[in-house]
């Protein structure tokens, strides 16, 4: 039986538990001793991220091998057209290499909370949200995948990795569930989302 937290990792936050620095970290919202993530999210990204404290279930969540799929919300300058679309769902090549495939679609919103602090819309006043799935985990793939076809990113939020959705939980937010078999999860039955107290 293993524990996994489903975390909803703010804007400027470490995908860490310390930093010599002083930047926020995942210790600012998350008291589980023993703890580690499955993966990371860049600083300024934001969404889900899982940590367990089983490493054979943090291999499995992470290793590229068992090409977990990962679905972000991005919101994108400017109104990318079809052919935009149609490249990233072919593959874009990158300096690392052609990536995989994505799905992509276009969003009429994001359903997500307003990012704090907000994004300056009179520097950004032509947007898109699109939604995005891919397979793989490149260094920053998203933001170079979406630069290459002309639509810079200027948010982006994990909102699933496989299975696991961010539903319900909102920034700094977290919630357990236990799981009993590597193809099978079981939501804890006390698993409402929780807040770091301040």
């Amino acid at each position: 039986m293993s524990t996994l937290y489903l975390l909803h990792k703010p804007y400027q936050v470490l995908s860490q538990f310390t930093d010599r620095e002083g930047r926020a970290t995942l210790g600012d919202y998350l008291d589980a001793p023993g703890v580690y993530a499955a993966g990371r999210l860049d600083y300024d990204s934001e969404g889900l991220l899982l940590l367990s404290d089983d490493g054979a279930l943090i291999h499995r969540i992470s290793h590229p091998r068992h090409k977990q799929p990962k679905t972000y919300r991005v919101l994108v300058e400017g109104e990318p057209d079809d052919a935009a679309l149609q490249a990233l769902r072919r593959g874009v090549p990158l300096k690392d290499g052609t990536t995989q495939p994505a799905k992509v679609r276009r969003l009429a919103t994001s359903e997500l909370p307003e990012r704090q602090p907000p994004l300056d819309a009179r520097r950004h006043p032509h947007t898109t949200w699109l939604e995005l799935t891919i397979s793989e985990g490149r260094n920053r793939q998203v933001r170079r995948m979406t630069a290459h076809v002309g639509h810079p990113t200027l948010r982006l939020v994990r909102v699933a990795i496989g299975a696991w959705r961010l539903d319900g939980l909102a920034p700094g937010e977290w919630r357990r569930e236990t799981l009993h078999a590597p193809a099978r999860r079981t939501a804890n039955p006390h698993h409402s989302p929780q807040r770091r107290s301040r």
